[in-house]
Protein backbone atom coordinates (compact mmCIF):
# COMPACT_ATOMS: atom_id res chain seq x y z
CA UNK A 1 0.00 0.00 0.00
CA UNK A 2 1.54 3.72 -0.98
CA UNK A 3 1.52 5.70 1.84
CA UNK A 4 1.72 9.68 2.33
CA UNK A 5 5.16 11.15 2.79
CA UNK A 6 6.67 14.38 3.11
CA UNK A 7 8.98 13.63 -0.05
CA UNK A 8 7.72 11.95 -2.46
CA UNK A 9 3.72 12.49 -3.45
CA UNK A 10 1.48 8.91 -4.15
CA UNK A 11 1.53 9.78 -8.01
CA UNK A 12 5.38 9.55 -7.70
CA UNK A 13 5.55 6.65 -5.84
CA UNK A 14 3.73 4.87 -7.94
CA UNK A 15 4.82 5.69 -10.98
CA UNK A 16 8.21 5.04 -9.74
CA UNK A 17 7.08 1.46 -8.56
CA UNK A 18 5.95 0.84 -12.30
CA UNK A 19 9.07 2.54 -13.59
CA UNK A 20 11.38 0.29 -11.49
CA UNK A 21 9.11 -3.07 -12.48
CA UNK A 22 10.00 -2.26 -16.49
CA UNK A 23 13.55 -1.40 -16.15
CA UNK A 24 14.24 -4.83 -14.54
CA UNK A 25 12.20 -5.69 -16.77
CA UNK A 26 9.68 -7.30 -14.54
CA UNK A 27 7.13 -6.06 -16.58
CA UNK A 28 8.02 -7.46 -20.15
CA UNK A 29 7.61 -5.22 -23.49
CA UNK A 30 3.91 -4.70 -24.56
CA UNK A 31 2.21 -5.63 -21.37
CA UNK A 32 -0.61 -4.18 -20.36
CA UNK A 33 -0.71 -1.89 -17.09
CA UNK A 34 -3.56 -2.55 -15.03
CA UNK A 35 -6.57 -0.39 -15.76
CA UNK A 36 -6.91 2.98 -14.15
CA UNK A 37 -10.05 1.54 -12.31
CA UNK A 38 -8.24 -1.89 -11.03
CA UNK A 39 -5.02 0.21 -10.18
CA UNK A 40 -6.53 2.61 -8.08
CA UNK A 41 -8.23 -0.37 -6.04
CA UNK A 42 -5.02 -2.28 -6.00
CA UNK A 43 -3.25 0.52 -4.16
CA UNK A 44 -6.09 2.54 -2.46
CA UNK A 45 -5.56 5.80 -4.36
CA UNK A 46 -7.79 8.04 -6.16
CA UNK A 47 -8.13 7.13 -10.23
CA UNK A 48 -6.98 10.85 -10.74
CA UNK A 49 -3.43 9.63 -9.01
CA UNK A 50 -3.50 6.48 -11.12
CA UNK A 51 -3.70 9.18 -14.47
CA UNK A 52 -0.81 11.38 -13.25
CA UNK A 53 1.21 8.57 -12.65
CA UNK A 54 0.74 6.71 -15.97
CA UNK A 55 1.10 10.10 -17.18
CA UNK A 56 4.43 10.63 -15.78
CA UNK A 57 5.49 6.96 -17.39
CA UNK A 58 4.28 8.61 -20.38
CA UNK A 59 6.51 11.05 -20.03
CA UNK A 60 9.63 9.02 -19.27
CA UNK A 61 8.70 6.92 -22.62
CA UNK A 62 8.37 4.01 -20.75
CA UNK A 63 4.56 3.17 -21.50
CA UNK A 64 2.36 3.77 -24.40
CA UNK A 65 -1.33 4.65 -24.56
CA UNK A 66 -3.27 2.49 -27.01
CA UNK A 67 -6.86 4.18 -27.97
CA UNK A 68 -9.62 2.46 -26.21
CA UNK A 69 -7.25 -0.06 -24.52
CA UNK A 70 -5.16 1.86 -21.70
CA UNK A 71 -1.32 1.80 -21.76
CA UNK A 72 1.31 -0.54 -22.46
CA UNK A 73 5.00 -1.06 -21.68
CA UNK A 74 6.92 0.39 -25.09
CA UNK A 75 8.92 -2.23 -26.97
CA UNK A 76 12.42 -2.18 -25.67
CA UNK A 77 15.30 -2.29 -28.83
CA UNK A 78 16.53 -5.40 -27.64
CA UNK A 79 14.66 -7.72 -30.77
CA UNK A 80 13.47 -9.97 -27.85
CA UNK A 81 9.66 -9.05 -27.83
CA UNK A 82 6.99 -8.10 -30.19
CA UNK A 83 3.72 -7.61 -29.75
CA UNK A 84 1.42 -10.69 -30.23
CA UNK A 85 -1.64 -9.65 -32.78
CA UNK A 86 -4.82 -9.33 -30.85
CA UNK A 87 -6.98 -11.52 -32.75
CA UNK A 88 -4.16 -14.19 -30.90
CA UNK A 89 -5.09 -13.64 -28.04
CA UNK A 90 -8.70 -13.79 -27.95
CA UNK A 91 -9.71 -17.42 -27.79
CA UNK A 92 -10.60 -19.84 -24.93
CA UNK A 93 -7.43 -21.83 -25.51
CA UNK A 94 -5.31 -18.99 -25.51
CA UNK A 95 -6.51 -18.14 -22.06
CA UNK A 96 -5.98 -21.54 -21.22
CA UNK A 97 -1.99 -22.16 -22.31
CA UNK A 98 -2.28 -25.01 -25.02
CA UNK A 99 -5.79 -26.15 -23.97
CA UNK A 100 -7.58 -28.95 -24.98
CA UNK A 101 -7.05 -28.61 -28.67
CA UNK A 102 -6.09 -31.41 -30.96
CA UNK A 103 -2.87 -32.19 -32.81
CA UNK A 104 -4.09 -31.05 -36.14
CA UNK A 105 -5.93 -28.03 -34.47
CA UNK A 106 -2.95 -26.81 -32.84
CA UNK A 107 -0.82 -27.63 -35.54
CA UNK A 108 -3.06 -25.43 -38.07
CA UNK A 109 -3.45 -22.55 -35.82
CA UNK A 110 0.25 -22.07 -36.18
CA UNK A 111 0.42 -22.19 -40.08
CA UNK A 112 3.48 -24.81 -41.08
CA UNK A 113 3.48 -22.41 -43.75
CA UNK A 114 4.25 -19.16 -41.79
CA UNK A 115 6.47 -21.08 -39.24
CA UNK A 116 5.87 -21.23 -35.47
CA UNK A 117 8.05 -18.02 -34.28
CA UNK A 118 9.82 -16.42 -37.10
CA UNK A 119 7.06 -13.01 -36.80
CA UNK A 120 5.87 -14.26 -33.82
CA UNK A 121 7.03 -12.72 -30.00
CA UNK A 122 9.43 -14.93 -28.23
CA UNK A 123 9.06 -15.36 -24.61
CA UNK A 124 11.14 -12.60 -23.04
CA UNK A 125 13.86 -13.80 -21.35
CA UNK A 126 15.04 -11.00 -19.47
CA UNK A 127 11.96 -10.95 -17.58
CA UNK A 128 12.30 -13.92 -16.59
CA UNK A 129 16.18 -13.62 -15.59
CA UNK A 130 15.86 -10.48 -13.91
CA UNK A 131 13.31 -11.26 -12.61
CA UNK A 132 14.44 -14.34 -10.88
CA UNK A 133 17.56 -12.98 -9.11
CA UNK A 134 15.98 -9.32 -8.33
CA UNK A 135 15.50 -9.20 -4.98
CA UNK A 136 11.82 -8.49 -4.40
CA UNK A 137 11.88 -9.23 -0.49
CA UNK A 138 13.49 -11.09 2.06
CA UNK A 139 9.92 -14.24 1.49
CA UNK A 140 10.80 -17.08 -0.12
CA UNK A 141 9.81 -16.42 -3.93
CA UNK A 142 7.47 -18.72 -5.42
CA UNK A 143 8.80 -18.04 -8.84
CA UNK A 144 12.62 -19.48 -8.29
CA UNK A 145 14.34 -21.60 -10.56
CA UNK A 146 16.46 -22.62 -7.54
CA UNK A 147 16.92 -24.07 -4.38
CA UNK A 148 17.31 -21.65 -1.55
CA UNK A 149 20.62 -21.04 -0.66
CA UNK A 150 20.58 -22.52 3.27
CA UNK A 151 19.60 -25.52 1.52
CA UNK A 152 22.81 -25.76 -0.64
CA UNK A 153 25.58 -24.91 2.47
CA UNK A 154 27.90 -27.20 2.78
CA UNK A 155 31.51 -27.74 4.29
CA UNK A 156 32.94 -30.20 1.64
CA UNK A 157 32.86 -27.33 -1.08
CA UNK A 158 35.12 -25.03 0.63
CA UNK A 159 37.37 -27.75 1.86
CA UNK A 160 37.99 -28.98 -1.49
CA UNK A 161 38.61 -25.83 -2.36
CA UNK A 162 41.35 -25.35 0.23
CA UNK A 163 42.77 -28.62 -0.76
CA UNK A 164 42.99 -27.86 -5.00
CA UNK A 165 44.53 -24.46 -3.92
CA UNK A 166 47.24 -25.38 -2.00
CA UNK A 167 50.64 -23.39 -2.73
CA UNK A 168 52.48 -25.86 -5.28
CA UNK A 169 49.10 -26.77 -6.79
CA UNK A 170 47.77 -23.08 -7.33
CA UNK A 171 51.00 -22.47 -8.99
CA UNK A 172 51.18 -25.60 -11.23
CA UNK A 173 47.38 -24.64 -12.81
CA UNK A 174 46.93 -21.09 -12.55
CA UNK A 175 49.54 -19.58 -13.88
CA UNK A 176 48.63 -21.00 -17.51
CA UNK A 177 45.31 -21.66 -19.41
CA UNK A 178 43.74 -24.92 -18.45
CA UNK A 179 43.19 -27.38 -20.81
CA UNK A 180 40.74 -27.00 -23.84
CA UNK A 181 38.42 -30.04 -23.39
CA UNK A 182 38.35 -29.24 -19.70
CA UNK A 183 40.04 -30.99 -16.75
CA UNK A 184 41.18 -34.27 -17.24
CA UNK A 185 40.13 -35.46 -13.60
CA UNK A 186 37.00 -33.55 -13.73
CA UNK A 187 35.74 -34.89 -17.32
CA UNK A 188 36.99 -38.63 -16.12
CA UNK A 189 34.92 -38.57 -12.89
CA UNK A 190 32.14 -36.84 -15.32
CA UNK A 191 32.50 -40.24 -17.09
CA UNK A 192 32.04 -42.32 -14.76
CA UNK A 193 28.96 -40.72 -13.17
CA UNK A 194 27.39 -40.53 -16.69
CA UNK A 195 27.97 -44.39 -16.77
CA UNK A 196 25.34 -44.86 -13.72
CA UNK A 197 23.06 -43.15 -16.04
CA UNK A 198 24.01 -45.63 -18.69
CA UNK A 199 25.20 -42.92 -20.61
CA UNK A 200 28.20 -44.17 -22.17
CA UNK A 201 30.61 -41.29 -22.60
CA UNK A 202 34.58 -41.27 -22.45
CA UNK A 203 36.54 -38.39 -21.07
CA UNK A 204 37.41 -37.67 -24.55
CA UNK A 205 33.54 -36.95 -25.40
CA UNK A 206 33.42 -34.62 -22.61
CA UNK A 207 33.28 -30.58 -23.13
CA UNK A 208 33.68 -28.38 -19.92
CA UNK A 209 31.25 -25.53 -20.05
CA UNK A 210 30.53 -22.69 -17.97
CA UNK A 211 27.33 -23.73 -17.01
CA UNK A 212 24.51 -25.75 -18.65
CA UNK A 213 23.44 -22.56 -20.40
CA UNK A 214 26.67 -22.30 -21.88
CA UNK A 215 26.74 -25.32 -23.55
CA UNK A 216 23.57 -25.34 -24.86
CA UNK A 217 24.92 -22.08 -26.21
CA UNK A 218 27.50 -24.06 -27.82
CA UNK A 219 25.94 -26.46 -29.13
CA UNK A 220 23.67 -24.28 -31.14
CA UNK A 221 26.43 -21.84 -32.44
CA UNK A 222 27.67 -25.01 -34.12
CA UNK A 223 25.34 -27.18 -35.57
CA UNK A 224 23.00 -24.00 -36.38
CA UNK A 225 22.99 -20.88 -38.25
CA UNK A 226 20.14 -18.18 -38.76
CA UNK A 227 17.18 -19.17 -39.88
CA UNK A 228 17.80 -22.95 -39.23
CA UNK A 229 14.27 -24.52 -38.06
CA UNK A 230 14.85 -26.00 -34.21
CA UNK A 231 12.25 -27.84 -32.18
CA UNK A 232 11.85 -26.88 -28.92
CA UNK A 233 9.09 -27.97 -26.47
CA UNK A 234 6.37 -26.14 -25.22
CA UNK A 235 6.00 -25.12 -22.17
CA UNK A 236 9.09 -25.12 -21.73
CA UNK A 237 12.43 -22.53 -20.73
CA UNK A 238 11.98 -19.17 -21.33
CA UNK A 239 15.61 -18.82 -21.86
CA UNK A 240 16.03 -21.65 -24.71
CA UNK A 241 13.02 -19.79 -26.17
CA UNK A 242 14.72 -16.56 -26.35
CA UNK A 243 18.47 -17.51 -26.68
CA UNK A 244 17.39 -19.26 -29.96
CA UNK A 245 15.14 -16.40 -30.99
CA UNK A 246 18.24 -13.57 -30.75
CA UNK A 247 20.38 -16.28 -33.03
CA UNK A 248 17.94 -15.65 -35.11
CA UNK A 249 16.59 -19.35 -35.23
CA UNK A 250 13.19 -20.37 -36.58
CA UNK A 251 11.49 -22.10 -33.69
CA UNK A 252 9.20 -24.56 -34.14
CA UNK A 253 7.12 -25.36 -30.62
CA UNK A 254 6.15 -28.96 -29.77
CA UNK A 255 3.84 -29.51 -27.50
CA UNK A 256 4.89 -31.42 -24.54
CA UNK A 257 2.69 -34.25 -23.33
CA UNK A 258 3.58 -36.71 -20.10
CA UNK A 259 5.21 -39.18 -22.09
CA UNK A 260 6.79 -36.87 -24.26
CA UNK A 261 6.37 -34.69 -27.39
CA UNK A 262 3.69 -34.34 -29.32
CA UNK A 263 5.11 -37.13 -31.89
CA UNK A 264 2.27 -35.84 -34.82
CA UNK A 265 3.58 -32.64 -34.54
CA UNK A 266 6.90 -33.37 -34.67
CA UNK A 267 6.44 -35.68 -37.98
CA UNK A 268 4.52 -32.72 -39.29
CA UNK A 269 7.55 -30.58 -38.38
CA UNK A 270 10.15 -32.77 -40.29
CA UNK A 271 8.08 -33.01 -42.96
CA UNK A 272 7.56 -29.37 -43.79
CA UNK A 273 10.66 -27.53 -42.10
CA UNK A 274 13.58 -30.58 -42.39
CA UNK A 275 14.87 -28.83 -38.48
CA UNK A 276 18.36 -29.40 -37.40
CA UNK A 277 17.56 -29.56 -34.05
CA UNK A 278 15.40 -30.72 -31.51
CA UNK A 279 16.00 -29.73 -27.78
CA UNK A 280 14.47 -31.67 -24.64
CA UNK A 281 14.37 -31.80 -21.62
CA UNK A 282 13.31 -35.49 -21.05
CA UNK A 283 13.59 -35.74 -17.17
CA UNK A 284 11.67 -33.68 -14.67
CA UNK A 285 10.73 -31.71 -17.90
CA UNK A 286 10.58 -27.58 -17.03
CA UNK A 287 8.31 -26.32 -15.79
CA UNK A 288 5.68 -30.01 -15.81
CA UNK A 289 7.98 -32.38 -14.31
CA UNK A 290 6.78 -34.64 -17.20
CA UNK A 291 9.38 -37.44 -17.47
CA UNK A 292 9.46 -38.83 -21.16
CA UNK A 293 8.50 -42.52 -21.44
CA UNK A 294 10.74 -45.15 -23.12
CA UNK A 295 7.81 -45.44 -26.29
CA UNK A 296 8.49 -41.77 -26.71
CA UNK A 297 12.14 -41.60 -26.45
CA UNK A 298 12.53 -44.64 -29.74
CA UNK A 299 9.74 -42.63 -31.82
CA UNK A 300 12.00 -39.67 -31.31
CA UNK A 301 15.27 -41.48 -32.43
CA UNK A 302 13.45 -42.70 -35.45
CA UNK A 303 12.17 -39.17 -36.63
CA UNK A 304 16.09 -37.94 -35.87
CA UNK A 305 17.67 -40.99 -37.62
CA UNK A 306 15.24 -40.78 -40.92
CA UNK A 307 15.34 -37.09 -41.12
CA UNK A 308 18.74 -35.99 -40.23
CA UNK A 309 18.61 -33.79 -36.94
CA UNK A 310 20.20 -33.76 -34.04
CA UNK A 311 18.96 -34.05 -30.48
CA UNK A 312 20.58 -31.51 -27.36
CA UNK A 313 18.97 -33.32 -24.30
CA UNK A 314 19.46 -31.03 -21.30
CA UNK A 315 19.36 -33.27 -17.94
CA UNK A 316 19.88 -30.49 -15.50
CA UNK A 317 17.53 -31.61 -12.77
CA UNK A 318 19.61 -35.30 -13.15
CA UNK A 319 20.82 -34.98 -9.24
CA UNK A 320 17.36 -35.20 -8.19
CA UNK A 321 16.03 -37.43 -10.13
CA UNK A 322 16.01 -41.14 -10.46
CA UNK A 323 19.19 -43.29 -12.51
CA UNK A 324 16.57 -45.23 -14.22
CA UNK A 325 14.87 -42.47 -15.60
CA UNK A 326 14.32 -42.95 -19.43
CA UNK A 327 17.31 -40.29 -21.57
CA UNK A 328 17.58 -40.18 -25.11
CA UNK A 329 21.23 -40.09 -25.15
CA UNK A 330 21.69 -43.69 -23.11
CA UNK A 331 19.06 -45.13 -25.79
CA UNK A 332 20.97 -43.69 -28.37
CA UNK A 333 24.72 -43.89 -27.39
CA UNK A 334 25.76 -40.64 -28.54
CA UNK A 335 24.96 -41.03 -32.30
CA UNK A 336 22.74 -38.12 -32.79
CA UNK A 337 22.28 -37.02 -29.45
CA UNK A 338 24.17 -34.23 -27.23
CA UNK A 339 24.09 -34.79 -23.55
CA UNK A 340 24.17 -31.14 -21.22
CA UNK A 341 23.92 -30.97 -17.47
CA UNK A 342 25.46 -28.85 -14.97
CA UNK A 343 25.84 -28.29 -11.13
CA UNK A 344 24.39 -24.94 -10.41
CA UNK A 345 20.93 -26.31 -9.22
CA UNK A 346 22.19 -28.91 -7.12
CA UNK A 347 25.76 -27.45 -6.00
CA UNK A 348 26.71 -24.06 -6.17
CA UNK A 349 24.70 -21.63 -8.52
CA UNK A 350 28.32 -18.86 -8.91
CA UNK A 351 31.00 -21.35 -9.81
CA UNK A 352 29.11 -22.14 -12.90
CA UNK A 353 30.67 -25.14 -13.85
CA UNK A 354 28.53 -27.31 -16.68
CA UNK A 355 29.27 -30.02 -19.18
CA UNK A 356 28.51 -31.54 -22.86
CA UNK A 357 29.07 -35.00 -24.25
CA UNK A 358 28.80 -35.26 -27.78
CA UNK A 359 29.71 -38.03 -30.65
CA UNK A 360 33.46 -38.03 -31.78
CA UNK A 361 32.50 -36.75 -35.06
CA UNK A 362 31.53 -33.32 -32.94
CA UNK A 363 33.96 -32.72 -30.33
CA UNK A 364 36.42 -30.72 -32.35
CA UNK A 365 33.82 -28.43 -33.90
CA UNK A 366 32.31 -28.27 -29.91
CA UNK A 367 35.30 -27.85 -28.56
CA UNK A 368 36.59 -24.91 -31.46
CA UNK A 369 33.63 -23.14 -30.58
CA UNK A 370 34.09 -23.40 -26.88
CA UNK A 371 37.40 -21.60 -27.36
CA UNK A 372 35.90 -18.93 -29.40
CA UNK A 373 33.86 -17.87 -26.86
CA UNK A 374 35.81 -18.32 -23.36
CA UNK A 375 39.60 -20.16 -24.22
CA UNK A 376 39.40 -22.73 -21.20
CA UNK A 377 37.62 -22.67 -18.40
CA UNK A 378 38.56 -22.16 -14.72
CA UNK A 379 40.30 -25.15 -13.91
CA UNK A 380 40.57 -24.78 -9.88
CA UNK A 381 36.57 -25.10 -9.30
CA UNK A 382 36.89 -28.03 -11.44
CA UNK A 383 39.58 -29.83 -9.76
CA UNK A 384 37.76 -28.89 -6.42
CA UNK A 385 34.46 -29.97 -8.35
CA UNK A 386 36.22 -33.53 -9.54
CA UNK A 387 37.25 -33.88 -5.84
CA UNK A 388 33.97 -33.37 -4.24
CA UNK A 389 32.38 -36.12 -7.08
CA UNK A 390 35.08 -38.34 -6.45
CA UNK A 391 34.76 -38.81 -2.74
CA UNK A 392 30.58 -39.50 -2.98
CA UNK A 393 30.21 -35.88 -1.10
CA UNK A 394 28.12 -34.36 -3.77
CA UNK A 395 25.79 -38.12 -4.45
CA UNK A 396 25.30 -37.94 -0.41
CA UNK A 397 24.47 -33.95 -0.60
CA UNK A 398 21.77 -34.42 -3.49
CA UNK A 399 20.68 -37.18 -1.41
CA UNK A 400 19.66 -34.87 1.40
CA UNK A 401 18.45 -32.23 -1.28
CA UNK A 402 15.83 -35.27 -2.52
CA UNK A 403 14.90 -35.87 0.85
CA UNK A 404 14.03 -32.36 1.75
CA UNK A 405 12.88 -31.44 -1.66
CA UNK A 406 10.36 -34.73 -0.82
CA UNK A 407 8.87 -32.84 2.43
CA UNK A 408 8.57 -29.98 0.80
CA UNK A 409 6.60 -31.08 -1.96
CA UNK A 410 3.89 -32.77 0.11
CA UNK A 411 3.74 -29.27 2.46
CA UNK A 412 3.38 -27.38 -0.97
CA UNK A 413 0.87 -29.47 -2.20
CA UNK A 414 -1.17 -30.10 0.38
CA UNK A 415 -1.31 -26.15 0.46
CA UNK A 416 -2.01 -25.27 -3.08
CA UNK A 417 -5.28 -27.72 -3.10
CA UNK A 418 -6.25 -25.88 0.42
CA UNK A 419 -6.00 -22.48 -1.53
CA UNK A 420 -8.25 -23.72 -4.34
CA UNK A 421 -5.88 -24.71 -6.88
CA UNK A 422 -5.36 -27.66 -9.27
CA UNK A 423 -2.32 -29.35 -10.76
CA UNK A 424 -2.20 -29.86 -14.73
CA UNK A 425 0.66 -32.07 -14.05
CA UNK A 426 1.53 -34.80 -11.58
CA UNK A 427 3.45 -32.96 -8.88
CA UNK A 428 7.13 -34.30 -9.32
CA UNK A 429 10.74 -33.03 -8.81
CA UNK A 430 11.70 -28.94 -8.12
CA UNK A 431 8.50 -27.69 -10.08
CA UNK A 432 4.80 -27.75 -9.57
CA UNK A 433 2.70 -26.35 -12.68
CA UNK A 434 -0.53 -25.33 -11.20
CA UNK A 435 -3.69 -24.06 -12.58
CA UNK A 436 -5.10 -20.90 -11.21
CA UNK A 437 -7.89 -19.81 -12.57
CA UNK A 438 -6.97 -16.29 -13.50
CA UNK A 439 -4.57 -14.75 -15.81
CA UNK A 440 -1.51 -15.05 -14.06
CA UNK A 441 0.05 -12.15 -15.78
CA UNK A 442 -2.37 -9.96 -13.58
CA UNK A 443 -1.68 -12.04 -10.90
CA UNK A 444 1.95 -11.98 -11.36
CA UNK A 445 1.77 -8.21 -10.93
CA UNK A 446 -0.60 -8.15 -8.02
CA UNK A 447 1.81 -10.74 -6.07
CA UNK A 448 4.81 -8.54 -6.86
CA UNK A 449 3.00 -5.45 -4.14
CA UNK A 450 2.74 -8.10 -1.82
CA UNK A 451 6.84 -8.91 -2.30
CA UNK A 452 6.27 -12.21 -4.11
CA UNK A 453 7.42 -13.34 -7.29
CA UNK A 454 5.54 -15.83 -9.10
CA UNK A 455 6.34 -17.38 -12.70
CA UNK A 456 3.13 -16.66 -14.68
CA UNK A 457 2.38 -19.54 -17.27
CA UNK A 458 3.05 -16.84 -20.40
CA UNK A 459 6.83 -17.38 -19.87
CA UNK A 460 6.78 -20.50 -20.81
CA UNK A 461 5.51 -20.20 -24.64
CA UNK A 462 7.45 -19.42 -27.39
CA UNK A 463 4.56 -17.50 -28.15
CA UNK A 464 3.31 -15.40 -25.75
CA UNK A 465 -0.61 -15.59 -24.59
CA UNK A 466 -2.39 -15.07 -21.79
CA UNK A 467 -2.22 -18.64 -19.20
CA UNK A 468 -4.09 -19.33 -16.38
CA UNK A 469 -1.09 -21.34 -15.23
CA UNK A 470 1.94 -21.35 -13.04
CA UNK A 471 5.36 -22.29 -12.67
CA UNK A 472 6.03 -22.71 -8.68
CA UNK A 473 9.31 -23.57 -6.86
CA UNK A 474 8.00 -26.41 -4.45
CA UNK A 475 10.87 -25.35 -1.97
CA UNK A 476 9.85 -21.56 -1.62
CA UNK A 477 6.15 -22.32 -1.15
CA UNK A 478 5.82 -24.94 1.94
CA UNK A 479 4.91 -21.51 4.12
CA UNK A 480 1.17 -21.23 4.93
CA UNK A 481 1.67 -17.46 4.47
CA UNK A 482 2.21 -17.49 0.77
CA UNK A 483 -0.70 -19.22 0.01
CA UNK A 484 -2.90 -17.31 2.92
CA UNK A 485 -2.00 -14.15 0.63
CA UNK A 486 -2.15 -15.60 -2.63
CA UNK A 487 -5.70 -16.50 -2.22
CA UNK A 488 -6.29 -13.24 -1.12
CA UNK A 489 -5.13 -11.31 -4.40
CA UNK A 490 -6.81 -13.59 -6.91
CA UNK A 491 -10.27 -13.13 -5.12
CA UNK A 492 -9.61 -9.72 -5.53
CA UNK A 493 -8.56 -9.78 -9.47
CA UNK A 494 -11.72 -12.37 -10.03
CA UNK A 495 -13.76 -9.49 -8.35
CA UNK A 496 -14.66 -10.88 -4.77
CA UNK A 497 -12.83 -9.11 -2.31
Amino acid sequence: MLMKTTTQSLTEQLSARFGERIRNRLLAPGARLPSVRQCAQQHGVSPSTVVAAYDQLLAQGLVEARKNRGFFVREMATGLAERMPDNEADTPEAERGMGNWSTAHWFAARGAGRGAARGAPPVNATALIRGMFHKISDKPQPGMGVFPPDWLESTFMPAAVRKVTSTRALNDFSLQYGEPLGDTGLRRVLSKKLATLNVHATPENIITTVGATHALDIVSRTLLRPGDPVMVEEPGWAVEFARLAALGMHILPVPRRADGPDLEVMARYCEVHQPKLYVSVSVFHNPTGYCLSPGSAHRILQLANQHNFHIVEDDTYSHIAPEHATRLTALDGLQRTIYVSGFAKILAPNWRIGFLAAPSSLIEQLLDTKLLATLTTPALLEKALALCIEQGQLRRHAERIRTRLDAARARSVKLALGAGCTFAAEPVGLFGWVETGVDTDALAQRMLDEGYLLAPGALFHAERKPSTLMRINFATTQEAAFWKTFARVRAQQQGRG
